[in-house]
């Protein structure tokens, strides 16, 4: 009887990022993910720095990590991981999926995207892979143009709220000392000012 038990994967959504710095409109996002497409989680993949780009106004890759661990700490369904951290760089999509479907083999990962990605996601690495052994699922977003992928049976349309917000705008409002209460959660709020992020 016991040796007919098979465990049921989970289904993980995974919310690619430099979340720099995390803000209500990427946890709407993936709440909505986790509450209206089926998932039974979503995860923060935190971008790496890119060796090969200048660092800009990109805060430390562990410092956007913390941010978004403290601005998902109360629910159970969102988590966050550092995988690309242990990676080669650059990396790409298709090995982080790899390397987690590797570690996690009773998970079943799918990547979640905006719908203005779809228009290029053929210029993916090994896209076609990507949509045959995982499959997306796709989040409205402002002006997207219709794409050969928006009726592939891999790819889930999912209708969250669209909630456009710039983190090149939060850092400016930071910078300037304006305030960015509700747009980004408080706990994250005091986290920036007591690390002294994005030139608080």
């Amino acid at each position: 009887m016991f040796g007919n038990f098979v465990q049921k994967k989970l289904k993980i959504g995974l919310f690619f990022g430099s979340f720099n710095p995390i803000h209500i409109g990427h946890l709407i996002i993936a709440n909505s993910m986790v509450e209206l497409a089926d998932l039974d989680q979503v995860w923060f993949v935190v971008s790496p720095q890119n060796p090969f780009k200048k660092k800009s106004s990109l805060e430390h890759e562990f410092d956007r990590y913390d941010l978004v661990e403290k601005a998902i700490e109360n629910n159970h369904k969102l988590r966050v991981t550092d995988v690309e951290f242990r990676m080669p760089k650059p990396s790409y999509t298709i090995d982080t999926l790899a390397y987690l479907s590797e570690k996690n083999p009773h998970h079943d990962f799918k990547i979640i995207v905006g719908q203005d990605n779809l228009s290029h996601f053929h210029k993916w690495k090994n896209h076609e892979e990507i949509l045959k052994n995982f499959g997306l699922v796709v989040y409205p977003r402002p002006d997207s143009k219709p794409s050969p992928f928006d009726d592939h049976p891999k790819v889930t349309m999912v209708e969250a709220p669209m909630v456009d917000i710039s983190a090149t705008f939060i850092r400016k409002c930071i910078k300037a000392e304006r305030s960015i209460k509700y747009i980004v959660p408080d706990e994250v709020i005091e986290m920036i000012e007591s690390r002294k992020l994005f030139g608080a």
